[in-house]
């Protein structure tokens, strides 16, 4: 590796006003570490003002100054700290960690292990996107819900996107599955916009044309606690954040030209799905707020999609995720509301 990463992989951890959860997920990353200390962890302090993030984050800097960087900034929003994550990165790989999550140690460990040897290579060939599974663990429900991908993508080797098979709906790449190459997101210039929920989306969507390698291992690796009450994915947040969630859509659909991936057919085929996914979530939240604001906003955003590509809006407006919620009338909004039901069970909210 060059002087520049130095480290194996950077966990970079968004917290705002974390204090009451932030300790596990640092004491499960610091396990993961090395007698060499191969790892880094920054800890991103967005400018908490409820409670003492910053203090705890520098407790344990002060515990383990070769291994975790306290780093605080202006309130920019979950995407800004992790675009100053990625900024400080010091590690051959990139991986963000919500301050509610956690990795299990077991799970990641062979995670670890492959790292690790492409630390020992030359960096720049090193593989670009690291997959592995996650879990919902849904606190009110008690329940542990594994999502894998042995569908969808080999395992054992090193594959392109010539490599992989249909994704099911419900088993799309997440920021909490994804570990990328490094500089493979500062070559991009990716960055998130700040003061914006659900920029997830961005980050395992816009870089995907850029990705030639990948590498799937079969293990349950990230922990994604759903059920505070201010979380994102809360449906009443969700409807009162839906000018965020069409923000980011339109970010997506500026991002890539589809019809640029002839030659990668497998590769426009997950990333027109993916984009069918946000248009859904989109047409369905916008139904159930119902108000006639909200059904101009449904009828702008598809607009926003046609100007972009007209054949692109019109493959995404007859997909079986989207024809149905766009219906007029009444049975549009009722099937909006079912749609709800379905995209709850196939996309995971609260």
């Amino acid at each position: 590796m060059s002087n520049s990463l130095n480290k194996v992989i950077t966990f970079a951890i968004p917290c705002y006003n974390s204090a009451e959860y932030m300790d596990n997920c640092i004491d499960h990353l610091l396990k993961l570490n090395s007698k060499e200390d191969d790892i880094e962890i920054l800890i991103v302090d967005d400018g908490s003002t409820k409670d003492n993030t910053l203090e705890i984050a520098k407790s344990w800097e002060k515990k383990h100054p070769n291994v975790i960087r306290a780093i605080h900034q202006e309130n920019g929003g979950h995407g800004q700290a992790v675009n100053t994550g990625l900024k400080n990165a010091k590690g051959l790989y990139f991986k963000v960690v919500d301050s509610d999550d956690w990795l299990d140690v077991d799970g990641t460990k062979p995670i670890m292990d492959y790292l690790r040897k492409q630390a020992k290579g030359e960096a720049s060939k090193a593989t670009d996107l690291v997959i592995g599974n996650y879990v919902y663990n849904k606190v009110h429900e008690n329940s542990l819900t594994p999502i894998n991908y042995v569908d969808a993508l080999p395992e054992g080797r090193e594959f392109g996107w010539d490599g992989i098979k249909k994704f099911k709906i419900s088993e799309y790449l997440l920021m909490h599955s994804a570990i990328y190459r490094t500089q493979l997101l500062r070559d991009i210039k990716l960055e998130l916009p700040k003061h914006t929920f659900y920029v997830d989306n961005i980050f395992v969507y816009v870089p995907l044309p850029h990705v030639r390698t990948m590498y799937y291992i079969n293990t349950d690796m990230y922990m994604y606690f759903i059920g505070r009450e201010d979380q994102s994915v809360n449906e009443d947040v969700m409807k009162s954040r839906i000018d965020q969630q069409l923000k980011i859509t339109k970010i997506m659909i500026d991002a890539t030209d589809l019809s640029e991936l002839d030659k990668q057919p497998k590769l426009k085929r997950y990333m027109l799905n993916y984009l069918s996914m946000m248009m859904c979530i989109c047409t369905v939240f916008l139904r159930m707020i119902d108000t006639k604001e909200s059904d101009e906003k449904r009828k702008e955003i598809w607009e926003y999609l046609k100007f972009h590509d007209e054949k692109l809006c019109h493959k995404i407006m007859q997909s079986p995720l989207c024809y149905g919620t766009n219906i007029p009338g009444q049975a549009g909004k009722l099937i909006g509301t079912s749609g709800y039901k379905l995209a709850q069970k196939l996309f995971g909210f609260n």
